[in-house]
């Protein structure tokens, strides 16, 4: 499969615009001046590259990577799993996925989150994982819980998971996040709303996966990543990234 050369052209009608009044810090975010189009180098083109010897076995599994031995994060134990596609649908292997999220609570392992909610001392919240030769991936964790954040005076943010994909070169790097189906605080949240079609918005929705749950342990939730083209996935704000 051919790695290098250009990149379709990104829709941007299919994207948010970076200024959203709705979404109170995007105003002084947002660029204030046109954007500038440029020709990708071949440094971005051809990299980056990323081997097993880089991961370890556990990386992928937030209920055991930072728990003391015999314990485990509290919280719905969960798998997120899926395949990560270029723009042609084709599955692309040996992609480095990193994941953060918020615990059960709602509450960031982050020196600078200050919500009311108690940090998990077994859960830490992060973890990393390489695609296989058919582009699949999984991480075992618990689901976030919504936590409320300062946009307007009662805002709160669905539960989510924070995704960073690199494809096959440092220009199709992706930060974007996942939400879960059926999660009413989707369709309030300011950020989820800066996305004009409803068809984009869908993309980012994990969907409950009964026939990957394992019976008394984990419940399943799917998620695809597509690089680039008219289906891929968004990164939600901003015009750089995907």
């Amino acid at each position: 499969m051919k790695t290098d050369g250009p990149f379709y052209q990104r829709d941007r009608t299919w994207h948010p615009p970076a200024l959203s009044r709705d979404y109170k810090t995007s105003v002084s975010r947002s660029p204030k001046y046109p954007l500038i189009s440029l020709e990708t180098t071949v440094s971005e083109t051809t990299g980056p590259v990323f081997g097993h010897g880089d991961i370890a076995a556990s990386d992928n599994d937030l209920l055991t990577n930072y728990a003391a031995s015999g314990e485990s994060p509290i919280g719905e134990r969960i798998i997120l799993h899926g395949q990560v596609l270029d723009e042609n649908r084709r599955p692309v292997p040996d992609t480095l996925l990193e994941l953060w999220q918020a615990n059960a609570g709602g509450r960031y392992r982050h020196k600078k989150d200050t919500y009311l909610a108690p940090v998990d001392p077994n859960f830490g919240g992060c973890g990393r994982t390489l695609t296989d030769a058919n582009g699949y991936y999984c991480f075992r964790t618990v689901k976030p819980g919504a936590y409320p954040w300062r946009n307007w005076i009662n805002s709160w943010r669905p539960a989510h998971i924070h995704l960073s994909i690199f494809g096959t070169a440092f220009a199709q790097r992706l930060i974007t996040q996942l939400y879960f189906e059926g999660d009413p605080l989707i369709d309030k949240c300011p950020i989820v709303q800066t996305i004009p079609d409803e068809k984009a918005r869908a993309q980012l929705v994990a969907r409950l996966d009964l026939n990957a749950t394992i019976p008394l342990d984990a419940i399943a939730y799917r998620f695809d990543i597509v690089l680039r083209g008219r289906r891929s996935t968004l990164f939600e704000n901003r015009q750089e990234g995907n």
